[in-house]
């Protein structure tokens, strides 16, 4: 070392300094443990009400709202916040020192990290009157009153006929079969869904064994699973070829009775075995009809309920041999059908031009000669002709295109089908300011166990 180069500092080894510990903080079933914002208070809360989502609601000390997981009003619950929002917080219950007299038990041992079911833990008669509290609130919101006469149900349990299940290989190479998990993207792997029609559910242990013998797992994007009248169908969503894979899933359908297809790349699909011409039965004016239906196509998934409301809706319209009615979303059919069976001239307009045609097929199919039909983007196309009654089904954003031009059109009646609370309630508001007034309304229950509602909701000119 130089003269007066200073001696570099001694490398001293640290001393380990013992962190002070701190409380673990579980996460809430179908949280990830790495989302969770730690918080080690414990709140005590007593919940007032249900959310529109199924979590329970109640006011924390501070004056902040929270919304509680699987918490029941009434209920006296300790919990623990796992995120913290701007507004709002979101908790898990960790005890709970009263329950709701409406509390009952899960009928599936995946309820709560699964997210398919929100209500499972609420009696069905609850379920109703929470679904037509929050379609009483979104119409409040619009200045306006509704009071459904009715609610179309069906069994709680057993009764979806369609579902859709991800496939995933976690970072310990178990492979996974199953829905969402929680508030997540995550694929939760199931044993059982109570909710599921029994001739799909049989099929999850089989398919669980099925995806062990895959060589290329990771290729399967998701399953589709349907029950129609006539057959049951498997609907692979393929990444690329795996034709090794394709002769397992020819086997399996084999085994099962079921007609399996791929959706490979861009959509393209092919049929591995048999005939996939499916078709659902209604029962109007004392006939019988069939609508035939492709895997792809939209239709309702709970055939007692989806009965019921072709059913209610006829009624309430009361469409009598000659009337002039206009169906919009229409689909394959599902009311085009029984309104022509009926008696009424029906014009049906729907976006996909492959749907139009399968309509026409089925009106064809059950002799009904009644039915014309065209392609329409509805959200932009003006409503033409001149009609007595309307029928609109929309998709979740409702059809406020369609109503600002029915609200300035002399039409007798409207019967709206939602399958979205906030939209028709929305739409409805518009229709009142054009001179309708709300006539019939009924809860739909399409989806028991579930938060999700649909309406059904006939207008008349004042």
């Amino acid at each position: 070392m130089s003269l007066g180069q200073r001696r570099p500092p001694r490398k001293v080894k640290p001393r380990a300094i013992r962190a002070p510990q701190t409380p673990v903080v579980s996460a809430p079933p179908g949280v990830a443990a790495d989302s969770v914002q730690h918080d080690d208070s414990v709140l005590s809360l007593t919940i007032e009400r249900l959310g529109h989502d199924g979590r329970g609601i109640a006011r924390a000390p501070s004056g902040k709202t929270v919304f509680v997981d699987q918490a029941l009003p009434g209920e006296q619950v300790n919990v623990r916040i796992h995120h913290q929002r701007g507004r709002f917080d979101e908790a898990h219950v960790i005890a709970r020192t009263t329950s709701s007299p409406d509390r009952i038990e899960p009928a599936c041992t995946h309820f709560g990290v699964c997210g398919g079911c929100a209500l499972q833990h609420l009696a069905p008669d609850a379920q109703l009157a929470h679904k037509r509290q929050v379609l009483v609130e979104h119409f409040e919101r619009e200045g306006l009153s509704i009071d459904p006469q009715q609610a179309l149900t069906s069994t709680p349990y057993g009764y979806r006929r369609r579902a859709r299940l991800g496939v995933n290989v976690d970072r310990q190479g178990n492979r996974l079969l199953g829905y969402r998990r929680h508030r997540s993207d995550r694929v939760c792997g199931i044993t059982m869904c109570p909710v599921l029609a029994p001739s799909l559910e049989r099929l999850l242990q089989p398919l669980h064994a099925l995806i062990e013998q895959l060589e290329a797992p990771r290729q399967v994007g998701h399953i589709e699973l349907l029950e129609a009248d006539n057959a049951r169908c498997i609907v692979v969503r393929q990444l690329r070829d795996q034709p090794d894979d394709e002769a397992l899933w020819t086997a399996f359908g084999d085994a099962h009775d079921v007609h399996v297809m791929f959706v490979r790349g861009k959509g393209e699909q092919v049929a591995l075995e048999g005939a996939t011409d499916l078709s659902y039965q209604l029962n109007v004016a004392n006939r019988s009809l069939t609508l035939g239906f492709q895997p792809g196509d939209f239709f309702q998934v709970n055939r007692d309920v989806n009965r019921q409301l072709v059913s209610t809706t006829l009624e309430w319209l009361a469409p009598h041999a000659g009337t002039a009615v206009l169906d919009l979303f229409a689909g394959v059919g599902n009311f085009s059908l029984g309104l022509a069976a009926m008696g009424a001239k029906v014009h049906a307009l729907e976006g996909q031009q492959v749907m139009v045609e399968r309509l026409l097929d089925n009106a064809q199919r059950n002799g009904l000669d009644g039915v014309t039909a065209a392609t329409a983007d509805l959200t932009r196309v003006p409503v033409q002709g001149d009609y007595q009654a309307v029928v609109l089904d929309p998709p979740r954003d409702g059809a406020r295109a369609v109503c600002e031009q029915l609200a300035k059109r002399p039409v007798s009646s409207i019967a709206y089908v939602s399958c979205n609370p906030a939209t028709l309630a929305r739409d409805a508001a518009q229709l009142a300011k054009g001179g309708y007034r709300l006539t019939h309304a009924a809860v739909v229950d399409m989806f028991p166990q579930t938060a999700h509602l649909e309406t059904l909701a006939v207008f008349e000119r004042r």
